[in-house]
């Protein structure tokens, strides 16, 4: 099982910004995670009390990174990305953190190299909560060398 620790140790994200608890089904162009941190009262990205929705970004960006880790060499180490465009979101909600069940994150990879990749993504929680599409930079320092 692929799970919170696994997750924190190969994405650069650490603490309570790994937003992540478990993987499920991946592939080489999917990948599916659950959470529950979207309920945590320290969540990061809380601000006024709750977690609005477009903290969703995140979550799809972070499924990205696991994507990435996974299909690395075993002996990678995370390297710190940015994202470069958000697009086609789609919110069906004001917030997230009042959702009781966990969330599901899905990414589908659309197309990449070394360097970009762009991915549409859906988050659900029950009911759809989010979609859009991300694309990024994988590895930030690389491109000032």
């Amino acid at each position: 099982m692929i799970d919170h620790t696994w997750i924190e140790q190969h994405i650069p994200h650490k603490g309570s910004m790994c937003l992540l608890e478990q993987v499920g089904d991946w592939g080489p162009d999917t990948l599916t995670c659950e959470t529950t941190t979207h309920q945590h009262p320290d969540n990061p990205l809380r601000a006024n009390g709750r977690l609005g929705m477009s903290a969703l970004i995140e979550y799809a960006a972070q499924a990205m990174a696991v994507h990435g880790a996974l299909l690395a060499d075993a002996n990678a180490v995370p390297a710190a990305g940015y994202l470069t465009s958000v697009r086609q979101v789609r919110w069906h909600r004001d917030r997230c953190d009042d959702l009781a069940a966990p969330l599901r994150i899905e990414v589908s990879r659309q197309s990449g190299n070394a360097t970009h990749v762009i991915y549409d993504f859906s988050i659900h929680c029950g009911e759809l909560l989010a979609t859009g599409r991300i694309s990024a930079v994988l590895d930030a320092a690389a491109l000032s060398a």
